[in-house]
């Protein structure tokens, strides 16, 4: 996906100019997760989808040019997915998609599952009715070889253009849940942490939360929760703030799955992140 951020330099005026400062940048929730577990030291393999246009062929040099490797379909006749992403004056964004070429991912896009690790699928693909069947039919042939999905239902207004009981069918399907908490107490029906925790891990062995400024907590079904704080540092724009958190999770799990250490490493990406402009990593940003 592109993504257009206009960051705000106050209130909108509606129907009249409001200044703000524009870039372009690359994004997509699992695009930006694979950028930042590449950032974070692993080999990472991206699938997508991106159309015959300008915009495309720059996504995939920017991805390329970040360490991630591809298995992209270019799909003709139709536009790269755009995001509109408004960022006000304390950093948080409000965003605007348009997926495009982006839907309608088949099994047929799976590439060879003998090198991998671990998976992360973004929830926008199973929300996505073109795109629902084939990422299914991917879950089932990533379980079939007890290689661990790390799976992210994406936000509420984004489980909202499908049913409650859909969303909640995919869980059991998944090694690992993160989630922030806005989304785990909506996809658990619960009222508070505690109980959205103990739900959820009836679903999934291991659920992550991320609760922004104040850290994260995670629990491996069995066991006792951990949490840990936030790394404080002056926030700038929080778009991609949970997507870097989950590259750096699971890049730190793959070496080294202790929970804590993963939450920490989980934490360290996201507070990179939120400290400059975009979902990615730029040339510079070093964790």
């Amino acid at each position: 996906m592109l993504d257009v951020m206009t960051v705000l330099s106050g209130a909108i005026n509606f129907g009249e100019d409001t200044p703000a400062r524009i870039s372009t940048r690359g994004g997509g929730a699992a695009g930006n997760v694979a950028s930042w577990a590449a950032q974070s030291g692993s080999e990472v393999h991206l699938i997508a989808r991106v159309g015959d246009d300008v915009v495309g062929a720059s996504i995939i040099t920017e991805l390329q040019a970040s360490g991630v490797q591809l298995r992209t379909s270019i799909v003709q006749g139709e536009q790269t997915g755009v995001v509109v992403i408004l960022v006000d004056s304390h950093g948080e964004r409000t965003m605007f998609p348009d997926t495009a070429a982006n839907s309608g991912l088949t099994l047929s896009d799976l590439p060879s599952l003998d090198p991998f690790g671990a998976v992360y699928i973004s929830g926008y693909a199973l929300i996505n009715e073109k795109s629902r069947p084939g990422v299914l039919a991917m879950i089932s042939e990533i379980n079939k070889r007890g290689i661990p999905i790390f799976f992210d239902p994406t936000t509420v207004g984004g489980m909202q253009q499908t049913t409650l009981t859909e969303v909640q069918s995919w869980l059991p399907l998944m090694y690992t849940l993160i989630l922030n908490e806005d989304e785990a107490l909506f996809i658990s029906e619960s009222r508070e942490l505690t109980t959205a925790l103990s739900r959820l891990l009836q679903s999934a062995p291991n659920v992550i939360i991320k609760r922004g400024a104040r850290g994260a907590i995670g629990q491996i079904r069995g066991a006792s929760p951990i949490e840990v704080e936030a790394v404080m540092v002056e926030v700038k724009d929080t778009t991609g703030a949970g997507d870097s958190f989950a590259g750096g999770f699971i890049a730190h799990w793959l070496s080294d799955p202790n929970l804590a250490r993963c939450l920490s490493a989980g934490s360290r990406a996201a507070s990179t992140c939120v400290g400059i402009v975009g979902a990615r990593p730029h040339v510079t940003t070093a964790l």
